[in-house]
């Protein structure tokens, strides 16, 4: 008999800080699509979706994939989008299933609720009834809280940062909720949690501590009983009670021996809390970096961490490009710049002409710096229409909306009306800009962007422009955290 597995992906990183609602238009801003076609875009591609259905495919489940939805990070979610992207799902559920599969962030906030994920988790569990087995992917900058844990049986989050593992991570996950149906294991997910706002560096894999916290994991997945362990860096700008960096073992029965791997390797990351990696510059020190640079080796690569909006920052701040520009850095592009009146304005000019125009620092100038007066030549316009070739985003779409580069002072700037971090060659390339050429490229992104960018550059330096995701968590007004925390105390 064909096992019945209901699945459904929901995915958001919700930075409370950022003033602009996550409403329904924010999800079909990145994609919003019913079951068979979430399955016919994104099934064979590097997404979990990809991964469940790898393994569905394996043991014959009859699958029912109710939803995609994943929107940009940005602010609060609103209980109208909570409630759209989750009544189908919750509906669904009512049915007869052998098993339940959920793709979700770990880090939703709605304005209604400090654990978006526990919610739709409770949620389910009252439709679905208490005993049928769920799982649940997460990406390592999940706040995950006890709710999720206690509602879910298996939890198991991407173990990179660049996350070039979702594909992966679908088919782990989807294994153990094979097993589980069969009734070969019986997991529960314990967890451990250290107060702080996110491990030392933000989780990163490529260097550092976290190699060796998963080279642990993974030795101690091979001890008997023990299924997936997960470590999370946690997503700091989430201003709840439950923030912080977790680990997670799922695993055969609650036992002491399962609760001391999460809590070693919780205390690995509350006694390494000081072993940052990366040096963040001011961008005046950037800019002198950029100025000096040689070349000859690959560009400079200067990374904006405080303005990604992979983390919700608003991506509209100025202070780098402002410093660059006073520094008279030349053979540079520059992106994305979020700002949508400026993009729409230099639409309606034709490609070659010279423009005076503000760009930038319209959303929170007291943060990445004001609008910059500048005078350029418009040299693409049209849609921001990507499909990415690297690591993360090999055949994965994006859309930028309405979008133009501006050449200003021999500086090729990147223009765009919807939010999205910089991780893909192709963000620049489809817009007739070619990094790999230039001598400089400023981009603002926290950690992704090296899975395509370390390849070819020469050097990468990382900048923090004061935006809304600056590392001064002292500047931000934290008002839910528990306290104490570090670094707040």
């Amino acid at each position: 008999m064909r096992l019945k597995v209901l699945t459904a992906e929901i995915l958001h990183e919700t930075n409370t800080f950022n003033i602009h609602p996550t409403t329904i238009k924010s999800f079909e801003d990145r994609y919003l699509l019913d079951g068979e076609l979430a399955i016919a875009t994104r099934g064979d591609l590097n997404t979990e979706l990809a991964g469940l259905l790898d393994v569905g495919g394996d043991y014959n489940w009859q699958i029912d994939h109710v939803i995609s939805a994943a929107a940009g990070p940005g602010g609060t979610v609103t209980r109208d989008a909570f409630e759209t992207l989750t009544a189908p799902l919750i509906a669904a559920a009512q049915g007869q299933w052998d098993g339940i599969f959920l793709m979700l962030h770990g880090a939703m906030v709605t304005d209604f609720c400090e654990d978006g994920e526990g919610e739709i988790l409770a949620r389910l569990r009252a439709s679905a009834g208490a005993n049928i087995p769920i799982a649940v992917t997460l990406d390592p900058h999940a706040n995950v809280t006890p709710k999720m844990c206690d509602l879910a049986q298996i939890l198991v989050s991407y173990t990179t940062y660049p996350h070039v593992d979702l594909r992966a991570t679908g088919r782990r996950c989807a294994e153990l909720l094979q097993r589980t149906m069969m009734g070969e294991i019986n997991p529960v997910t314990l967890r451990a949690h250290r107060p702080m706002l996110e491990e030392a560096n933000a989780g990163r894999t490529d260097l550092g501590p976290m190699i060796e916290r998963h080279a642990m994991a993974r030795a101690c997945e091979a001890r008997k009983g023990v299924y997936a362990i997960s470590v999370n860096g946690a997503f700091p700008c989430a201003d709840i009670a439950e923030v912080g960096p977790t680990v997670l073992v799922t695993c055969e029965g609650n036992t002491d021996a399962n609760q001391s791997i999460a809590e070693t390797l919780a205390d690995d990351i509350w006694d390494r809390r000081f072993e940052e990696l990366n040096t963040y510059l001011s961008c005046s020190e950037a800019a002198n970096t950029a100025k000096a640079w040689k070349g000859g080796v690959g560009p400079l690569v200067i990374a904006d961490y405080a303005d990604n909006p992979g983390s919700g920052a608003y991506g509209d701040a100025t202070n780098l490009l402002a410093a660059l520009l006073d520094a008279g850095i030349k053979d540079a592009c520059f992106g994305a710049l979020i700002d949508p009146k400026a993009a729409a304005l230099l639409n309606a000019q034709p490609v070659g002409s010279e423009v005076t125009l503000d760009i930038g620092g319209a959303t929170a100038p007291q943060l990445g710096g004001p609008p910059l007066r500048l005078t350029g030549r418009v040299k693409w316009t049209g849609e921001g229409h990507v499909v990415g070739s690297g690591p993360m985003m090999d055949g994965l779409k994006r859309d930028f909306g309405q979008t133009a580069v501006l050449e200003v002072a021999g500086i090729e700037i990147l223009i765009v009306s919807i939010a999205h971090q910089v991780l893909d060659l192709k963000q620049f390339e489809s817009f007739g800009i070619n990094p790999a050429e230039k001598s400089i490229i400023a981009l603002k992104s926290m950690q992704h962007f090296r899975a395509a960018f370390a390849p070819l550059a020469g050097r990468i330096i990382v900048c923090d422009s004061g935006a809304l995701c600056t590392l001064d968590y002292g500047s931000l007004n934290y008002k839910n955290v528990t306290r104490p925390i570090f670094p707040l105390d």
